[in-house]
């Protein structure tokens, strides 16, 4: 891919600079949410399932110093995307999450987050662009991407997962007996609407009570109006890099 095809997008204010596709799949504000909810400290390891161009789990690098990255993006264009995007921070695997190789399925993470697929394809229609469709459409089961994602956890590790919201029911029925402390924090656009995403928390080895928390307001009004609408935590999160806490 030449650098025609290519666009160098600001992150967070600009404390992220990512490269992508001027065509096809690009980065939007999900995984900048998702990155912003995860409770890392610094010298934790992180993994990413389905990197993409490495926009959460860089993201989530900018915020918290001195962890240890790794994502997995099996399109090879865009792994050397997240790789060039990192810049040596990000170690990045060319690999599906349903064949890992050995040397990260002998590895343990302090965190582990992904953002798959939204789309399920008995139920939708395929895009015509095949880098679009590889990050939309719904190949590898959820269920497979929440059993991996889980595998590679240390005790009391991470899992953090973002997705529609009417996927939730099968998010949870995708977690081992071994997950427990289990949070949901809704996503809605306004006030008065129904979510339509949700972000998943889940603790290898948890014990804690389930907690539905409240909705995570995006924007502020009742209707959309031109300029910027967000809420000033979510601005905060998306412009500055500021954490969102359950």
């Amino acid at each position: 891919m030449n650098g025609s095809d290519l666009t160098c997008d600001a992150f967070l204010g600009g404390l992220v600079q990512l490269w992508q596709p001027r065509r096809g799949y690009r980065a939007g504000v999900d995984p900048v949410l998702l990155a912003a909810t995860i409770p890392a400290v610094s010298g934790q390891r992180v993994l990413e399932l389905g990197c993409g161009v490495g926009a959460a789990v860089l993201c989530l690098g900018a915020r918290v110093t001195g962890l240890t990255l790794t994502g997995v993006e099996r399109e090879a264009t865009y792994a050397e995307l997240a790789a060039r995007n990192g810049a040596g921070a990000l170690e990045v695997v060319t690999a599906d999450i349903a064949d890992l190789p050995l040397m990260l399925r002998q590895r343990q993470f302090d965190h582990v987050l992904a953002n798959p697929p939204y789309w399920r394809r008995d139920a939708s229609i395929a895009a015509s662009d095949p880098t679009r469709e590889a990050a939309l459409g719904e190949q590898t089961p959820l269920a497979l991407w929440v059993e991996v994602a889980a595998k590679r956890l240390a005790p009391k590790g991470y899992l953090h997962f973002i997705h529609r919201a009417e996927r939730l029911p099968d998010l949870l029925a995708a977690l081992p007996n071994d997950m427990g402390s289990i949070e949901v924090l809704p996503i809605a656009a306004r006030v008065g609407r129904a979510a339509e995403r949700v972000i998943l928390r889940a603790r290898k080895s948890g014990r804690a009570d389930f907690c539905l928390h409240a909705p995570l307001i995006l924007h502020r009004g009742d209707a959309h109006v031109d300029g910027d609408q967000y809420c000033q935590k979510v601005r905060d999160a998306l412009r500055i890099g500021a954490a969102l806490p359950f």
